[in-house]
C-alpha cells in the first residue's frame, strides 16, 4: 500500500526589492541605500561632509523658494553676514558658546608656505576667527549699530546659508560638518511682540512641515534641559520617522534680553529711557531632505512628494526600432508640451522628457528610486491608441494603468494633489501607530524603550506620550536608554495623573523618544 505524503507548503519567495537591505533587515542602512540610490547626495572627499546632488539639491530649492515667500510675507528682509565670525564675539556670550564649543571649526593662519616640500599653515591671525555654526552673535553685533530708537523696531532678518559644526559621526543629510539652512534673526521692542513673533515662525515651521513636505508634526515647547543655550524659551517641530525615531525638524527661540545685554542691543523708548532689545531666532536645515527619504522612502526608493519633487512627472519613451520610434518621439514631445501647459496650484507642472538612450527598464526603476510622483512609459500601442501608461510612485503596488491622454492632461494636477494628500496620510497614520499613550508607570517605560533600538522599524518601536512632574532629577535615567523629552506638546488634557518617571502627581504631558 502507497502511503500518502502530506502536502508540502511551498516557502513563500522573498520579495524583490529595489533597494538592499531593506527597511526591516536594517534601517539605518537602508537609509543610506535610498539616499545614495534616489542620487540626492553623496559623502564628499571631506570627512564629514557632503555633495547635494541635483535632484537633492532641486528639492531643496523648492523648499526654499516656499519658505521665503512665507518669512517675506511675515514681513521678513534676507541679508546675508560673514562666513567668518572673531573669536571675542562668542566670548560675551558665555552661556551661548558653551553650547558650541566642541562643534566649533577655527581659523588661526591665513596663508599656507612651502617648507621641506610641504605646504603648512604660515602666517598667524591675530584673533582666530570662527566658521559660523550660527549667527547670533555677528547679527547681533550689526543690530546694535543699526538700532537706535523703538522707531528701529522690530528689526526681521532673516539669513540663507551655510555653517559648520564640527560633525564627529556624520549622517548624510542628518548630521554633516557642513550643512545649509536659514536663520531669522530679530529684535523687538517688548516681550509680547518678541514671543508673537516666536510663535508666528514655529507656525510657519508647522504649516510648511506638513503642507509642502507631507510630513506631520507634533509642535511644542522644549523642557529647561533640551533648550538653545541662551534661549529663554525654544519652541520644536517633531517628527517621526519610520523606525519611530524622533527628529527634530525645526525651532524657534524667544531669546529674552540676553543676547542684547551682552552685546549691547538696546533703544531709546517711547518715553525717552533706555531699553534693551527682546530677540528671537529661528531656523531649519536640509536636515529636512533626510526627513523626507526617512517619511516617505520605501523599500524601492524614495517618494517625493509633488510640492517638492523636481520633476513631478517623467516622461520615458519605450521603442523597439527606427520605425518606432519617430511616432514614439513625436507623441512624447508633444504629450511634454501639453503637460507643461497645465498648472498645478498656480504653476506650470515640472515635467521631463527622458530621451536618453538607455534601456527602459534601467530609466523605470531609476526614476522609481528617485520618487518621481507619476512615470510615464509611452510605447507605439500607447500612441496608437492615444493613451497614456501611468504609475503613481505612492501606490506601486496598484501597479499600471493605461488612460486616454486628453483625460490624463485634464486630470494632472488633480492626480498630483491625491499623491501630496496620500503621502502625509501614510505619514499621519504611521506616526499615531507609534505613539503610545498608555504607559503610566517606569517599569513599563523602562520595558519599551529597552527594545532592540538597532532595528525599532521591525519591533515597532515609537515615541511615548506620558506625564510627567517636571523634576530635572527624574532625567537622569533616560541617558542610560537615549531617550530624550522632545517636547511639551501643546495640546494638553490638563488632567492630573502620575509622572512616568517618578510615581509623582503630574499634570503635564511630554513626548519621550530616541532621536536624531
Amino acid at each position: 500500500m502507497t502511503a500518502v505524503l502530506p502536502k508540502q507548503t511551498p516557502k513563500p519567495q522573498p520579495v524583490k526589492t529595489a533597494i538592499s537591505p531593506t527597511r526591516a533587515d536594517n534601517y539605518a542602512q537602508w537609509y543610506q541605500q535610498v539616499v545614495r540610490a534616489s542620487d540626492m547626495a553623496e559623502m564628499s572627499g571631506v570627512r564629514g561632509c557632503m555633495i547635494i546632488k541635483p535632484w537633492g539639491y532641486g528639492a531643496w530649492e523648492l523648499m526654499q523658494r516656499d519658505l521665503d515667500r512665507r518669512f517675506k510675507e511675515t514681513g521678513h528682509d534676507n541679508c546675508y553676514f560673514p562666513l567668518f565670525i572673531p573669536i571675542s564675539y562668542f566670548q560675551k556670550e558665555a552661556e551661548h558658546i558653551e553650547g558650541f564649543a566642541k562643534e566649533m571649526a577655527v581659523v588661526t593662519h591665513h596663508r599656507l608656505a612651502m617648507k621641506d616640500g610641504k605646504l603648512i599653515p604660515d602666517g598667524e591671525l591675530e584673533e582666530p576667527l570662527v566658521i559660523r555654526p550660527t549667527s547670533e552673535t555677528v547679527i547681533g553685533e550689526a543690530m546694535a549699530k543699526w538700532i537706535k530708537s523703538y522707531r528701529d523696531l522690530p528689526m526681521l532678518l532673516n539669513q540663507w546659508a551655510n555653517v559648520v559644526r564640527w560633525e564627529m559621526r556624520p549622517r548624510l543629510l542628518l548630521r554633516t560638518a557642513e550643512f545649509l539652512w536659514q536663520e531669522g534673526h530679530t529684535a523687538h521692542e517688548t516681550f509680547d511682540d518678541a514671543m508673537v513673533e516666536t510663535r508666528r515662525m514655529h507656525d510657519v515651521y508647522r504649516d510648511f512641515a506638513q503642507d509642502v513636505l507631507a510630513v506631520p508634526v507634533i509642535p511644542g515647547e522644549k523642557t529647561a534641559n533640551e533648550r538653545f543655550p541662551g534661549a529663554v524659551n525654544s519652541f520644536s517641530i517633531e517628527a517621526m520617522m519610520q523606525d519611530g525615531r524622533a527628529l527634530q525638524a525645526g525651532t524657534s527661540h524667544y531669546l529674552g534680553q540676553n543676547f542684547a545685554k551682552s552685546i549691547g542691543i538696546k533703544f531709546q523708548t517711547r518715553e525717552g529711557t533706555e531699553a534693551f532689545a527682546h530677540t528671537t531666532s529661528w531656523g531649519v536645515s536640509t536636515r529636512l531632505l533626510g526627513a523626507l527619504v526617512m517619511t516617505h522612502a520605501d523599500d524601492d526608493g524614495m517618494r517625493m512628494p509633488p510640492r517638492v519633487a523636481p520633476w513631478q512627472i517623467v516622461i520615458a519613451p519605450i521603442m523597439r526600432d527606427e520605425a518606432e520610434k519617430q511616432k514614439v518621439m513625436a507623441y512624447c514631445e508633444s504629450l511634454t508640451a501639453a503637460l507643461k501647459g497645465v498648472t498645478y496650484e498656480g504653476q506650470p507642472l515640472r515635467v521631463k522628457f527622458d530621451a536618453r538612450d538607455i534601456a527602459g527598464a534601467d530609466k523605470k526603476w531609476e526614476w522609481i528610486k528617485k520618487g518621481v510622483p507619476l512615470l510615464l512609459e509611452i510605447g507605439p500601442r500607447d500612441v496608437d491608441g492615444g493613451k497614456v501608461c501611468v504609475m503613481r510612485r505612492d501606490k506601486m503596488s496598484e501597479g499600471k494603468r493605461f488612460i486616454v491622454r486628453e483625460e490624463f492632461i485634464g486630470n494632472a494636477a488633480a492626480e498630483l494633489a491625491a499623491i501630496q494628500q496620500s503621502l502625509f496620510d501614510q505619514a499621519l497614520a504611521f506616526q499615531r501607530q507609534r505613539t503610545v499613550t498608555d504607559i503610566t508607570t517606569k517599569a513599563a517605560f523602562v520595558e519599551y524603550f529597552s527594545k532592540d533600538a538597532d532595528n525599532s522599524f521591525a519591533g515597532g518601536q515609537g515615541v511615548v506620550r506620558a506625564k510627567w512632574s517636571g523634576d530635572p532629577k527624574s532625567l537622569a535615567m533616560l541617558d542610560e536608554l537615549g531617550v530624550t523629552i522632545r517636547c511639551v506638546p501643546f495640546d494638553q488634557d490638563g488632567k492630573t495623573g502620575v509622572c512616568v518617571l517618578t510615581g509623582d502627581p503630574a499634570t503635564q504631558d511630554v513626548i519621550f523618544a530616541r532621536a536624531y
